[in-house]
């Protein structure tokens, strides 16, 4: 796959992104891939749903599951704006993405490399490559301005989140 495909799906992740920037939630995207189309869509949505495993790519992948019709995504790529948590990093394993690809580190709770590397653990059966970094200037200083303008208003009116 051509670099240029590869900054195309992630420009479509920090899309995703900028959608839960607009309901005020943190500004994290996601896209699944197959056979070069985009199957699946998620954008972080816990404030919104209550729900704390609403993250972009538990979205992502379970509309990439209902697309295809089955729980394996074998064969599919998923590009994400901010580094896997350990959830949503099981969550890839367990259904059985080929590839991850995402932008901004985080190594606060980044488990694809930052804290630890969940996918690429040999214990687990299925091991999806990992990339990070690619657009990571622009999913991180999004993701930055988003807690800097938290931060500003929670001054004024009181915290509403906490960076995790």
């Amino acid at each position: 796959m051509t670099t240029e495909k590869h900054l195309y799906y992630m420009q479509s992740a920090i899309q995703e992104a900028r959608r839960a920037l607009a309901i005020q939630e943190v500004p994290i995207g996601c896209v699944i891939v197959h056979e070069d189309r985009i199957i699946g869509r998620g954008y972080n949505q816990r404030e919104h749903l209550q729900n704390p495993t609403a993250h972009a790519e538990m979205i992502a992948i379970t509309a990439a599951a209902n697309h295809l019709g089955s729980w394996r995504l074998e064969g599919a790529r998923l590009y994400v704006t901010l580094e896997p948590c350990p959830m949503c990093a099981g969550a890839i394993i367990l259904s059985r993405i080929e590839a991850v690809y995402f932008g901004a580190y985080d190594p606060k709770a980044g488990c694809c490399g930052s804290l630890m590397n969940l996918p690429l653990d040999n214990r687990f059966n299925h091991r999806p490559s990992v990339t990070g970094g690619l657009l990571g200037e622009e999913c991180g200083e999004m993701l930055s301005a988003f807690f800097k303008d938290i931060r500003d208003k929670s001054r004024q009116t009181g915290p509403r989140y906490q960076e995790d």
